[in-house]
């Protein structure tokens, strides 16, 4: 039985349970099931293709006519080993964007044989980095605690590894913890799914937790070409202010979505997402972006002959880190917003 729950408490729940479970880009494969006990309570069907994406339908009124798409990526960033060294330590590569300040000193779980703990630490060999003003990726290693022989028996290069932090819950409903890009976009299509529940909607929703997005837009491409759906929204996040942002930034913590609008976003379905959040009062934020989005929002726009797609995003602090920090309400208002705009979607979309 689809019982409506809380939607402030089902975003904490779920952000709080996403954040800490790993899930690196091509490697999403064991947040399967977590996604089904997510999503079964709050869809019709459920499945999953080839690649990864995990797909979440509820059906509307006059099902079968048209659907709408949200997604919202489950990858995070992450590293794969390239090497092991003479000394035990091992080397890796990025996987998705990292600034490797970020990196040094941070606590590491490595999938090789099993699960084993590391500590990223300076490579010896480089001297002269910590004079540096910046460090490379070459500046720096993996330490299990094994010599060569026992790490080589128990690592080998092209196995992940990933950032091992829990969640923090700060003052004022903020959340802080690793993978909030894209993990808190994830809760936000359940919030959207649960407040549908006691709305009527017209059209098929089909909510996406697509893969790879940080390694090249994969999930969003191969989802949306199978499904070409006649309007979709994209769920990501973007960056708020921080104290050293000043005016690069114009996203705030807690000020409400950010509503996207550029030649990658649809003019109607902007002016409706925008619409909704009027109409309901839900306080957003806009955000003129000139070139691609950089979110599966670009994918899914080009495929097939072209979808009318809009992109609603999360403000982020700390974007890339382990530290991300995000306002509960701006996801919960996030899930409500998607889920108005969905109901207030008439009949007849035509050509938008």
């Amino acid at each position: 039985m689809h019982v409506l729950r809380n939607s402030f408490e089902l975003a904490r729940e779920l952000t709080c349970s996403l954040t800490e479970m790993t899930g690196v880009s091509g490697y999403e494969q064991g947040l399967k099931t977590t996604l089904q006990d997510i999503f079964a309570p709050l869809s019709t069907e459920t499945f999953s293709d080839f690649i990864g994406n995990f797909y979440a339908v509820k059906k509307g009124e006059h099902s079968g006519k048209h659907s709408v798409m949200l997604a919202a990526h489950i990858d995070e960033i992450g590293l794969m080993i390239t090497h092991i060294d003479e000394r035990g330590f091992l080397h890796f590569a990025t996987l998705g964007g990292i600034d490797q300040r970020t990196l040094l000193y941070q606590e590491i779980l490595v999938h090789g044989k099993e699960d084993l703990r590391g500590v990223v630490c300076l490579g010896s060999s480089h001297k002269d980095s910590k004079k540096r003003q910046t460090l490379d990726i070459e500046d720096l290693v993996i330490d299990i605690g094994f010599n060569d022989a026992g790490a080589a028996q128990m690592v080998k290069p092209g196995d992940i590894a990933s950032i091992k932090r829990g969640p923090l819950q700060l003052l004022n409903d903020r959340i802080s913890g690793k993978a909030l890009d894209d993990r808190a976009g994830v809760a936000v299509l359940a919030v959207c799914l649960n407040e549908l529940m006691g709305m009527k909607h017209q059209h098929d929703v089909i909510a996406v937790a697509t893969v790879q997005e940080e390694v090249g837009l994969r999930g969003g491409l191969t989802s949306s070409e199978r499904l070409l759906p006649s309007l979709a929204v994209a769920v990501d996040v973007t960056h708020a202010q921080t104290l050293d942002t000043k005016s690069q930034v114009s996203a705030e913590l807690a000020k409400g979505p950010v509503i996207s609008l550029g030649p990658n976003i649809h003019p109607w379905v902007h002016a409706r997402i925008s619409d909704s959040a009027r109409q309901n009062r839900i306080a957003c934020q806009q955000q003129a972006v000139p070139g691609a989005t950089g979110t599966d929002a670009r994918v899914i726009q080009l495929a097939g002959y072209g979808i009318p797609t809009g992109l609603v995003s999360i403000p982020l602090r700390y974007m890339h880190t382990s530290v991300e920090t995000a306002s509960l309400q701006d996801i919960v208002e996030c899930g409500k917003l998607l889920a108005y705009f969905i109901a207030s979607l008439p009949e007849e979309l035509g050509e938008l």
